[in-house]
């Protein structure tokens, strides 16, 4: 019996403490983000769950037995005290027998979560399990004749996991700090050697990674460019890949800046030495871990403050906080040159005659000179106009003629700008916006949507990080699906509530927006929504079983 005993329960803490390294790491090991898990319902449900209870519950009898004796266990113990022994014994195995199926079942579907291996996980996880098997060898040794005594202790390491894994990462977390600035010092002695590199900065809540796709694409066609990879947007991604990637040849570099604290986008800056800095937009996304809205807006500028005097700061107008920042009586900024973009009025570089197509955009770009091209952006929906613009804008600064501009769009892709038109398993036409999440973005994607006759669904998880901003953000989001879509599936619960509550005011019927996480109901409920000209957006961080599903290789 211990043999499977211990086969058991070693399975699914072993399975417990690789989640909870996933967990740090999806966090990126911010302690601020970490908590604010626990702001959500998901979140809260990994402390209050069911089989935690039982564990606790079953650790509670053993230690109640603890401290009135054993005296059941022995053989010449009555009938019934052998029955409770017996029960007690069983109860242990079945939970951590059906934790071990549960634990192989995902392993071979292949929706297991555990960390990256990284020079930073590989030895958490190492110390994590020698500490578990070290637990497990202590109390084995010295209640091996004692099956309460041994039960309850494998029961208190499982129940305190996420403390000790918690622990683990703070404790090397200052080996952690100072490998990260060993390798942010590297990162800037060698950005210094290349005097005649051109730096493009590029930061906001949203918008950032479009744009950069888009100005690496056009820039292309003029110069050599570096820019950073997918999520690779903080001060290890940005130094390892100047570490990695940045060769002599290079000529443009494009940094994509994101920060959670005020202060890290300063830091970027000082290790890539941006001269040219686009600023996309800013909204209230990661407010829970910036805590107020100025301190997101003060950080975004921290890109615009650090540029050199000769430098060139690009700005989308159109963000209401921008503007509400730089017509202020307190903005001052060292550099000299600044363009400002918009498609709601005529400034440095704006937008005309702007039409939204399924899969691509047209439009007229205007500049202040008096230069003009009529573009068509293989991109979909009209917030990515503004995205272009501000790339237009550095193109232009660079010294690339709007002709040129023009040619290099031409190779942008619906890839680039974010959203992606699909085939679904059954034929359905899908746009895939998983790739991230703002409230601005959730609502332009929205507004697309528009472009497409028949009938319109979303399959989206609710908004995280968003602090005391969150209830109205999804009321707003609510009150938009109601105004485009037939159906909607929130796939978490955390402000479900408030989106259908709004969407069911402004008239849809409250059938038709539901929760669900599970990829087989979802799938039923929209199934028939393969016409021609039906249309079915992924939006935000949904998780990759229902995009499996959902959507074709």
């Amino acid at each position: 019996m211990i043999p499977f005993l211990v086969l058991v329960w070693f399975i699914a803490a072993s399975k417990n403490i690789l989640f909870w390294f996933y967990l740090w790491q999806l966090k990126e090991y911010h302690i601020g983000r970490f908590l604010a898990h626990f702001q959500t319902i998901k979140g809260r449900s990994l402390l209050f769950n069911k089989v935690l209870f039982l564990k606790l519950f079953l650790s509670l009898i053993f230690l109640s037995i603890f401290l009135f004796g054993w005296r059941f266990w022995d053989e010449n113990s009555l009938f019934l005290g052998k029955l409770i022994a017996l029960g007690l014994t069983g109860a242990f195995i079945l939970i951590y027998f059906f934790e071990a199926v549960w634990v192989i079942k995902n392993l071979f579907q292949k929706r297991s979560k555990a960390p990256v291996l990284t020079f930073k996980t590989v030895p958490l996880i190492i110390v994590g399990i020698l500490i578990e098997v070290f637990v497990f060898l202590l109390l084995f040794q010295e209640f091996v004749s004692d099956y309460p005594f041994l039960m309850l202790g494998l029961l208190l390491f499982d129940i305190f996991i996420p403390l000790i894994v918690s622990v683990l990462v703070l404790l090397l977390q200052p080996l952690a700090v100072l490998r990260k600035r060993q390798i942010i010092s590297r990162a800037i002695k060698k950005r210094e050697k290349f005097k005649n590199l051109l730096v493009v900065g590029i930061t906001g809540s949203y918008g950032k990674t479009s744009a950069k796709e888009f100005l690496a694409v056009i820039l292309s066609q003029k110069f050599n460019v570096l820019k950073t990879k997918e999520h690779q947007n903080s001060e290890m991604g940005i130094s390892q890949c100047i570490l990695d990637e940045l060769k002599p040849e290079h000529q443009v570099f494009i940094a994509e800046m994101g920060a959670y604290n005020r202060g890290g986008i300063r830091l970027l800056c000082k290790i890539a030495k941006p001269k040219i800095g686009i600023l996309t937009g800013i909204s209230e996304q990661h407010l829970a871990t910036f805590g107020s809205q100025k301190n997101i807006i003060s950080a975004k500028f921290e890109l615009i403050e650090s540029l050199p005097e000769d430098g060139t700061a690009i700005l989308n107008c159109d963000s209401r906080y921008i503007r509400a920042k730089i017509q202020g009586p307190d903005y001052k900024v060292k550099v000299k040159n600044q363009k400002l973009y918009s498609i709601q009025e005529k400034l440095d570089v704006w937008a005309e005659s702007i039409s939204v197509n399924r899969d691509s955009i047209s439009f007229k770009v205007l500049i202040k000179s008096g230069e003009s091209a009529d573009f068509r952006l293989n991109a979909l929906g009209k917030h990515n106009v503004l995205n272009l613009l501000g790339a237009v804008a550095a193109a232009k600064e660079l010294g690339m003629s709007l002709e040129e501009i023009r040619q290099g769009i031409q190779k942008i892709s619906n890839q680039e700008g974010g959203m992606v038109l699909k085939k679904s398993s059954f034929g359905a036409n899908t746009i895939d916006s998983s790739y991230s999440a703002n409230p601005d973005g959730v609502i332009s994607d929205l507004d697309y949507l528009k472009v497409w006759s028949g009938r319109k669904a979303v399959i989206m998880p609710c908004l995280i990080e968003l602090g005391s901003a969150s209830k109205s953000i999804h009321n707003r989001i609510g009150e938009k699906i109601a105004e485009i879509c037939s159906l909607a599936i929130i796939t978490t619960k955390d402000r479900f509530k408030e989106i259908k509550k709004s969407a069911t005011e402004k008239g849809m019927k409250p059938e038709n927006i539901i929760f669900s996480e599970k990829p087989k109901e979802i799938m039923e409920r929209i199934k028939d929504f393969n016409n021609e000209n039906d249309i079915i957006l992924l939006e935000g961080r949904t998780s990759k079983e229902i995009i499996n599903d959902l959507i074709k290789g």
